[in-house]
């Protein structure tokens, strides 16, 4: 069997580590990589740290607005969809890429599998919610990681070919743990002691390309009393930069890391503070309290069990939640047992 795998950003690149290495065993995989994240800190540095190959085609399509970025992605994803003939298009996630491909094989009657499929935030206005919506239902095979993803299809009517894998990022994160040493090197490059710095990311367009929300979230990091990491997002650092916002001594801007480097501080860190979802599930299986910078959050179940709060982008919220939060204790397992690759090849076929 042959599958065309469509990845295009970050999240993809870390959820197709564990697909791909187990569909390779047994299939003809061609990793078509849309460039929607292009440089190296947010691309190579990725493959690289994730140790799978190279993709087989890159489209390069690079950065513009959503329109012209899906349209240069529905171009290209057609083209190799024509040229390779595959039995499968693989998508993940929610971003363009992922959008472009459902398209773009629904068109030429290529069946499509969704990996994380089913997420719902129930707010339109992001463009995510938008692609996973569209997605979702051109999809063939509906790759499920929770009970709560199977019932929002349920709820919009979606029964058939759904299936609940459980979590592909669970697999690299237990497949990274093997390889984080006890005293990780970007500690002591950055010189930070264990649980005595914060960890924060903020790359959602709904955050970076609002200037009252950037601001208020950047005076949260400013009134905080401990070091904060923040490994800054390209297009977080265009709009940083290009609205002049400052940020004090203790809030520390650095490039984007590489995967292993990520966990391990946040492995390390006392609180994360994100509006990524792969990084607040990251930080509920790593035991790291979480505070959540939107209004909703996809993943439902770490707010549930008490490890992640929604703070939105107020100051004073996320303030009191970084000086104040702390998880109930307990800590059920959540999105699976690590084999949801294994469960996905094996539903491919």
């Amino acid at each position: 069997m042959k599958v065309v795998s469509i990845v295009g950003a970050r999240p993809q690149f870390i959820k197709a580590a564990a697909v791909s290495r187990e569909l390779r065993k047994r299939h003809r995989e061609v990793s078509v990589h849309t460039g929607q994240h292009y440089d190296y800190e947010m691309s190579d540095i990725f493959f690289e740290g994730l140790d799978i190959p190279r993709p087989d085609v890159n489209l390069g399509v690079g950065s513009g607005s959503h329109g012209t970025q899906t349209a240069a992605m529905l171009k290209g994803i057609e083209q190799v969809l024509l040229d390779e003939r595959p039995d499968y298009l693989l998508i993940y996630g929610d971003t363009n890429s992922t959008l472009a491909g459902a398209l773009a094989a629904s068109k030429l009657s290529v069946p499509v599998a969704h990996v994380e499929a089913g997420l719902r935030s129930f707010n339109r206005s992001m463009p995510e919610e938008v692609n996973r919506l569209i997605a979702d239902h051109l999809s063939e095979l509906l790759l499920c990681p929770s009970d709560t993803a199977v019932r929002n299809l349920a709820a919009e009517g979606v029964t058939r070919n759904v299936h609940l894998v459980g979590d592909v990022m669970l697999d690299v994160l237990n497949w990274a743990k093997q390889r984080l040493s006890e005293t990780p090197r970007i500690l002591d490059q950055l010189g930070l002691a264990k649980q005595r710095y914060v960890l924060a990311t903020v790359h959602r367009s709904e955050n970076t390309d609002n200037l009252s929300r950037l601001a208020q979230i950047l005076t949260a990091f400013n009134l905080l009393d401990e070091p904060v990491i923040f490994p800054v997002h390209p297009r977080t650092q265009k709009a940083i930069t290009g609205t002049g916002l400052t940020v004090e001594s203790h809030v520390r801007l650095i490039d984007p890391v590489g995967y292993i480097d990520m966990m391990a501080l946040a492995r390390a860190a006392r609180m994360i503070l994100t509006d990524s979802g792969g990084l607040q599930k990251e930080a509920y299986w790593l035991g790291v309290p979480c505070v959540t910078m939107r209004n909703e959050t996809e993943w439902v179940e770490t707010v549930e069990a008490g490890w992640n709060t929604l703070a939105g982008s107020d100051s004073e919220r996320i303030v009191e939640a970084v000086r104040s939060f702390t998880p109930n204790g307990s800590h059920p397992t959540l999105y699976g047992d690590g084999n949801a690759s294994v469960n996905c090849v094996n539903l491919l076929g």
